[in-house]
């Protein structure tokens, strides 16, 4: 094929069916902050079963992709194979830059400086002092010995002020408590003990983060986006021995690293990573084997919490059923050729996470919890399987650098929530083992009633 061959579009009956189904009802959940109103319509109407549904009649309807939308303004593509999500993941960022235009517009709003919208070697200095910070490479983090006492903490705390002690203030775990604790869990893994209770960062950045929401439609709060960085900036110069942002200490805010605007995504991504905690929570109380199977383990580990396989598989098969980056973005560099056809200059492209993740014509467990899918020796890394597409923390260069610390951390949260205690969970039928998983969970109305193991 002439690699000057245009790449086969929808058409506009598809495109707007592709808006619809799939971008629109996405994004109206919130890309940087959630919408609880929507989370909670999301799961009520199946919106994330209807927007898989939408992408296989795509795919049926053009084989091969990628597919090239019809709008008027941006050019677009969606990504429809498992070969090509790997091929544009692989190729990050060159040809396939993860600074699109969307992205820029959104974390413009409180972190302009980051890694994910940079280019070039300010985005090479800025993801190895990521790397460097997160200690990306190794699933236990070289910190760990600061960070899992502050876990095992901030948890016990949490279940002293449910059920029937002293101090408990109630008798449900709801996503209000538990996103509560998780927070200063974060806040003190990134600057140290001091940060505990600044609730205003996280408060300014929650403002931020609904305003990118919006990316560049909604006009920037600069005064209010500079108070929040100086603040970070300001717990950076102090940060505790041991902690995240201690690593940034003594670097200049005109290093090409950029320190600063690296900080805000952590505590954005860490905040979300606390979503998939509390859903794998859930998971876990309405999947009975499962739960015996994370309580041998607990019972089992000699290793103080670093390394729980099990747990941590039940959370990536948590994030595989509900991914917190729903849509990964992409824009091309320069042309690109693909064996249907060429995909033109500043290209976006788009991976629907859920469509890959759900899609039962690969994945026989697609709507069930087996987080045994990721403790098979095949699956590579993170899971990141071939004929499968699943990434979950996305993958290749541009993938999380913080993906193994999130494991840490989540993993060792729910064992230390598990080791004396039982989790029933309110309407578990809606994530019974006998029936498909919903497509979407609402996070927000989460219950559970807790009882002595």
């Amino acid at each position: 094929m002439n690699a000057a061959t245009p790449l086969p579009t929808a058409s506009a009956r598809d495109t707007t069916a592709f808006l619809l189904d799939v971008l629109i009802p996405t994004a109206a959940k919130g890309p940087l902050m959630r919408r609880p109103r929507v989370e909670a319509l999301a799961e009520r109407l199946n919106l994330d079963r209807r927007a898989v549904t939408r992408m296989q009649k795509l795919e049926e309807k053009y084989p091969g992709g990628p597919l090239l939308l019809r709008l008027p303004i941006r050019k677009q593509a969606v990504v429809l194979l498992p070969e090509h999500l790997h091929a544009v993941l692989a190729g990050s960022p060159e040809p396939f830059s993860p600074a699109s235009s969307e992205k820029r517009g959104a974390l413009a709003h409180f972190q302009p400086r980051n890694v994910l919208i940079s280019t070039g070697g300010e985005r090479t200095a800025r993801r190895a002092l990521q790397e460097q910070a997160l200690d990306t490479n190794s699933p236990v983090h070289r910190l760990a010995s600061s960070f899992l006492p502050v876990v095992y903490e901030e948890a016990d705390a949490l279940l002293a002020s449910i059920g029937d002690g002293d101090g408990a203030t109630t008798d449900v775990l709801d996503w209000d408590l538990f996103i509560t604790s998780w927070l200063r869990i974060i806040r003190r893994v990134i600057f140290g003990d001091g940060a505990r209770d600044d609730n205003q960062l996280t408060d300014m950045l929650a403002r931020l983060r609904k305003d990118a929401n919006w990316s560049a439609l909604k006009p920037q709060r600069r005064k209010t986006r500079d108070e929040f960085l100086r603040r970070v900036q300001s717990r950076i110069n102090t940060a505790a021995p041991g902690s995240l942002a201690s690593v940034m200490r003594g670097i200049s805010e005109q290093d090409p690293a950029a320190p600063r605007d690296q900080v805000p995504q952590w505590l954005f991504a860490f905040d979300t990573s606390g979503t998939s905690a509390f859903r794998a929570l859930a998971l876990l109380s309405a999947h009975d084997e499962a739960a015996k199977k994370a309580r041998e383990e607990i019972d089992a580990d000699t290793t103080g919490g670093r390394n729980l396989p099990f747990l941590r598989a039940t959370v990536l098969e948590t994030v595989r059923l509900w991914p917190n980056t729903p849509m990964i973005l992409r824009q091309t560099t320069t042309e690109v050729t693909w064996d249907n056809g060429t995909m033109p200059a500043k290209c976006g492209l788009l991976i629907f996470a859920p469509y890959f993740h759900r899609d039962g014509r690969r994945l026989p467990q697609a709507d069930t919890f087996d987080p045994g899918i990721w403790l098979q020796d095949d699956v590579v890394d993170v899971g990141a399987r071939e004929d499968w597409g699943l990434v979950p923390f996305s993958a290749g260069p541009a993938s999380c650098p913080g993906r193994h610390l999130v494991l840490l951390l989540t993993s060792a949260l729910l064992a230390r929530l598990l080791q004396d205690t039982s989790f029933t969970l309110e309407g578990a039928s809606r994530l019974s083992p006998s029936r498909p998983l919903p497509g979407s969970l609402d996070n927000f109305s989460l219950r559970f009633s807790p009882r002595p193991r």
